[in-house]
């Protein structure tokens, strides 16, 4: 388990890193990331452009959080406690991740 998501603060930088590793969890499965992108209202070709959007990341985590299942596979496959995703998605949506913020 990486040490920085056991417990504590997380800093932008490893709310952003979690982020991306659960896209690419998502990414790695075909119908995991149709449900997702259709969930996100884009389709397979503006992901790309969607994934450098301010808030893209906030994403990422809030459908882990609404998909218990997924969540829960996601941090067993990153060797992560399911409450880092929680952490970091408050992160990437709070204020003080305003880069961030607003997907």
């Amino acid at each position: 388990m990486d040490a920085r998501f056991a417990g504590g603060r997380l800093g932008p930088e490893d709310a952003q890193a979690l982020a991306i590793d659960a896209l690419g969890f998502i990414a790695a499965d075909a119908e995991l990331l149709e449900r997702f992108l259709s969930t996100c209202g884009i389709g397979p070709q503006t992901l790309r452009a969607a994934a450098g959007e301010p808030g893209f990341l906030g994403a990422v985590t809030g459908y882990l959080m609404a998909n218990e299942s997924v969540l829960l596979a996601f941090t067993a496959n990153a060797g992560l406690p399911a409450d880092a995703v929680g952490r970091a998605h408050a992160l990437l949506t709070s204020d003080a991740g305003a880069a961030n913020g607003g997907w």
